[in-house]
């Protein structure tokens, strides 16, 4: 990748088709991670008929998933269940939304790229969820090194976690005019 840029209204760059495959495929893991959690969810009538969903009230056990959805109240777990069951519903579609819009956008043999801002801040928050899910299996802290040696097996992935950063932070600085 170059880089993004921004280009008359649009924001432009070019993925080789590794680092395409890539992506799509790391967006489609996390997506498929969060379908599983809203198949899950046990079939409500009420649901049904009034069109309100409501999620789960426990976080999921799965490291990665209770990473990308957090407690929404650290201190008081039932005020946190309940805040779950109203939002887990609405952030899961969001973030099923974003993962949509970079598979939609971003070219399966590489290419080119063109994205609206709309659509970019929809690639910043997937790549968001992409890190953060990458992160939590890299157990990556604040005072991890930037390299990891050759025979640590999270090196590569590590590489990629950086590769992930330096790409969101490319189109942020592209967003604001920088």
């Amino acid at each position: 990748m170059n880089g993004w840029r921004r280009r008359g209204g649009l924001l432009v760059a070019h993925l080789t088709e590794r680092e395409a495959g890539l992506l799509r495929g790391m967006v489609g893991q996390v997506r498929d991670m969060l379908e599983a959690r809203v198949a899950a969810l046990p079939r409500d009538e009420l649901a049904e008929l009034t069109g309100i969903t409501a999620g789960p009230t426990t976080p999921p056990e799965d490291r990665v998933l209770a990473r990308l959805l957090p407690d929404f109240h650290r201190e008081d777990a039932t005020l946190s269940g309940g805040l779950r069951a109203l939002h887990e519903p609405e952030l899961l579609a969001v973030k099923d939304g974003v993962a949509g819009v970079v598979l939609d956008t971003c070219p399966a043999r590489g290419g080119r790229l063109r994205l609206t801002d709309e659509q970019a801040q929809a690639w910043l928050a997937a790549l968001n969820d992409v890190r953060l899910a990458l992160g939590t299996v890299l157990e990556v802290t604040e005072d991890m090194p930037d390299e990891l040696p050759a025979d640590d097996p999270r090196a590569p992935h590590l590489v990629v976690y950086h590769w992930l950063t330096w790409v969101q932070e490319s189109l942020i600085q592209a967003l604001a005019g920088t």
